[in-house]
């Protein structure tokens, strides 16, 4: 069975850091791509930053703009977790993050992935 758990999100000011986890299970790791997606009320979930040793994401990671040179995805091989350290947090980071996996993927596109973490809530204060 296919499990994705998040864990690390919380309350936190303006400028300050969080790193959500993603411990995954059930699947072979090295075939997947892992993505870290997040929702804010009223709004479609879009994709934050996706990692993958599939040809086609850039350098095997990607980050949306609005993240970029503040957020960075990183996997761990040997315990089967994905993280995503986020710094310079904003207000506009609030939202419920959510971790998934896509079988051989190439994009971070949320309807791309299949199996999904329930998600953990972010709330960054101004």
């Amino acid at each position: 069975e296919v499990q994705l758990v998040e864990s690390g999100g919380g309350l936190v000011q303006a400028g300050g850091s969080l790193r959500l986890s993603c411990a995954a299970s059930g699947f072979t790791f090295d075939d997947y791509a892992i993505g870290w997606f997040r929702q804010a009320p009223g709004m479609e979930r879009e994709g934050v930053s996706c990692i993958s040793s599939m040809n086609g994401m850039n350098g095997g990671t990607y980050y949306a703009d609005s993240v970029k040179g503040r957020f960075t995805i990183s996997s761990d091989n040997v315990k089967n977790t994905v993280y995503l350290q986020m710094n310079s947090l904003k207000s506009e980071d609030t939202a419920v993050y959510y971790c998934a996996a896509d079988f051989l993927g190439r994009l971070c596109l949320p309807l791309e992935y299949d199996y999904w973490g329930q998600g953990t809530q972010v709330t960054v204060s101004s």
